[in-house]
């Protein structure tokens, strides 16, 4: 049921995570090559090699390959009365592999000592090859070429996307992550193969990283990490702190890699992959799951402190008492944490791994206390007389003392303060009231957001022209746009690309890609740099939108920071009813103090011209609608005719009217159509525009 044109391009299925995680910006240094030439390589070369990294998703090249573009002009197709279907089937029969048999094929005579492959035609390889091609001759002699009525030259497949790098001509390649791949895994492999490849460019022919997420997620990884290590740190100062003896405080400091290679564990058997989210879970982690392992320690202690037992039977005893309680934990902190899991939704997406690192961690830790501390208490600590305690001596013996001594002053303030405020219970009450009535204005006042925002020295800047505007007035306005930002002193690079846009792609869209510099190198935000740009655009550029945006704080979690609305017509107004209701909550959301860069994130509705065919004068003018529809397709559009061999590689065939003879609305009027009595029709003779 799909439309023919689809059928004869054909379907390219992909699975990726549908998000720009890399923009990989070609440029020439030495001005050898302009942009058709930096994509045509980038298509031909490097789009399969980069595709096929494990990882990859989709590639995207802000581009196009090279094609042989045949541009007709109208009034010379009338002079030797041709048509645009009279060029593309002369085109089809003489640009095509044509293999007739072979000489010597079996059976053959006998003494037979040659055998060869017949081609009696091949495909073109050069415009002067096309230039050459007869679309019409006669009995005479006469022959009309090619080049008669089109001019020919190697030009783009598409023109819909230009890019500029830093104001230089560029080509750009948008790379997606697969669905579940790592992005940093992902990064390390396309620059490895960049590499591989960068000693066969051209020359002149480079490369730079216009937009990544990946640094980001890097650094992110490497805090947290940072903060990992200082939790476990700190985690077994507290505990050698208050339990004041090595031996004991090695026991539960073990049980903290133990358990945290456990969880590792865990995450890789459910697929899971070492992010932001599982990290800071591990974070928190640290601080509970040692819990289990210090009661453990300290009721062995006491057993054997009361009891004189050796540490063998304190243990025993101890965990006859204590077990039921540590399943007791790790069950009510499970039961805290793992509902998370089974959310739905984006908020499933964020807290799924969050719940399950710390629902496994924390039963990890429970087994773990009931099976390797035992078994280090059993073995590893010394034993107590009855009546005793762990000794304490050492180089801090002394500030143990001190320590204690100032401990135990606290504790009993503390134990006064609670005994004189539970003695005036009233005014215990009215505290507690007034802690909730705080706590509940408190949470009522602060501000309120899904995600916070997160500077990933990244912006994206989304230009969308009203609608109409051609590629040239976009491309006018990215490089001023991209000027002012190169001007600021906290962007490193900028990419402006014309025509594509994550709202949409059209002439009248746009999209930059702005790289900041790294943290240290700079004292503004992300989110401070682009309220800059915006609203200096805005000043600039009174009728054209233009925003820069942060990206999503959790890649593919969305094309940027913020949320979207989607207005749905579920009464059947129609179109411009619809129109209307956006227009009226965009005005609405303008107005309020809690919005910011409120935009219309798709393409408007494009401006149209009809051109209106009466088939009751078409059918006495001998004409037939399938001609009057292939010469205005091929004309006004472009007709795909097949495929020629450049330098070693399949490129595609393309007739298109000259771009002088289809921009206004009266040059349709210039192409004609052949009647079934080899006579001219110009369009105005049966249809009517507007």
């Amino acid at each position: 049921m799909l439309p023919d044109a689809v059928t004869s391009t054909g379907i390219t299925v992909t699975k990726s995570s549908g998000n720009l995680f890399m923009v990989l910006a070609f440029t020439s240094d030495n001005g050898s090559m302009d942009g058709t030439d930096i994509a045509d390589y980038m298509v031909s070369t490097l789009q399969d090699p980069i595709s096929r990294v494990s990882g990859v998703g989709n590639v995207q090249v802000m581009g196009s390959k090279y094609s042989m573009r045949i541009w007709l002009d109208p009034e010379k197709l009338r002079t030797y009365a041709l048509m645009p279907s009279d060029v593309t089937s002369a085109i089809s029969a003489q640009n095509a592999d044509v293999f007739s048999g072979s000489l010597g094929a079996l059976p053959a005579a006998d003494g037979q000592a040659l055998t060869a492959t017949v081609n009696s035609r091949s495909r073109l390889r050069t415009v002067d090859q096309f230039k050459a091609i007869v679309v019409k001759s006669d009995s005479k002699g006469a022959v009309v070429r090619l080049s008669d009525v089109a001019r020919v030259e190697l030009g783009s497949e598409s023109y819909t996307t230009a890019s500029r790098f830093n104001g230089k001509p560029a080509s750009g390649m948008g790379i997606e992550l697969a669905s579940g791949a790592n992005a940093l895994d992902v990064s390390k492999a396309v620059e490895a193969k960049l590499k591989e490849l960068a000693p066969f460019f051209p020359t002149g022919l480079g490369y730079h990283t216009a937009y990544s997420t990946t640094p980001f997620v890097k650094i992110s990884i490497e805090e947290v990490v940072k903060t990992l290590v200082e939790a476990i740190v700190l985690v077994v100062a507290i505990m050698y702190l208050f339990l004041q003896n090595w031996r004991v405080t090695l026991i539960p400091a073990i049980a903290v890699p133990v358990v945290l290679m456990g969880t590792f564990g865990v995450l890789s058997v459910l697929g899971y992959s070492i992010n932001t989210l599982s990290m800071f879970a591990m974070v928190l982690a640290i601080g509970l799951l040692v819990d289990d392992a210090i009661v453990v320690v300290e009721n062995v202690e006491r057993v054997m402190s009361e009891e004189g037992l050796s540490p063998y039977e304190a243990t025993k005893k101890s965990m006859g008492q204590i077990t039921g309680a540590l399943v007791g934990i790790a069950l009510v902190l499970t039961a805290v944490f793992l509902p998370m899991a089974f959310f739905g939704g984006s908020t499933g997406a964020i807290y799924r791994q969050f719940s399950v690192t710390i629902a496994s961690a924390m039963l990890l830790s429970v087994l773990v206390a009931m099976t390797l501390t035992p078994a280090l208490c059993a073995t590893y600590l010394l034993p107590i007389e009855k009546g005793g305690h762990v000794s304490r001596r050492g180089p801090l013996g002394r500030f143990f003392g001190w320590f204690n001594d100032r401990f135990e002053r606290a504790g009993d303030r503390y134990h006064g303060g609670v005994r004189s405020l539970t003695s005036h219970r009233r005014l215990g009450l009215a505290a507690y009231v007034v802690i909730l009535v705080a706590a509940g204005l408190l949470f009522w006042r602060l501000p309120t957001a899904f995600l916070p925002e997160e500077d990933q020295g990244m912006l994206m800047v989304q230009v969308k022209l009203p609608s109409g505007s051609t590629q040239q007035q976009t491309l006018k306005v990215m490089d001023q746009i991209s000027e002012y930002v190169r001007q600021q002193p906290e962007v490193d690079s900028v990419m402006a690309v014309a025509g594509f846009s994550t709202g949409g792609s059209g002439q009248n869209s746009g999209m930059g890609f702005v790289r900041l510099k790294d943290w240290n190198a700079r004292k503004a935000s992300a989110s401070d740099i682009g309220m800059r740009i915006t609203q200096a655009m805005a000043q600039k550029f009174r009728d054209a939108q233009i925003f820069a945006i942060a990206p999503s704080g959790i890649p593919g979690l969305g094309q940027s920071a913020g949320f979207t609305l989607e207005l749905q017509d579920l009464g059947g107004a129609g179109h411009e009813s619809l129109v209307a209701a956006r227009e009226q909550l965009l005005a609405l959301a303008a107005k309020s103090d809690k919005l910011e860069s409120v935009r219309y994130a798709s393409l408007e509705d494009a401006p149209t011209f009809d051109i209106h065919i009466d088939d009751a004068k078409a059918g006495a003018l001998s004409l037939t609608l399938s001609d009057i529809n292939s010469t205005l397709s091929t004309a006004l559009g472009s007709t795909y005719v097949n495929d020629f061999v450049n330098r070693g590689r399949i490129k595609t065939v393309y007739v298109q009217g000259e771009p002088t003879a289809r921009m206004l609305p009266q040059d349709v009027g210039r192409w004609s159509v052949k009647n079934s009595d080899g006579d001219m029709v110009p369009f105005a003779a049966f249809s009517t525009t507007g």
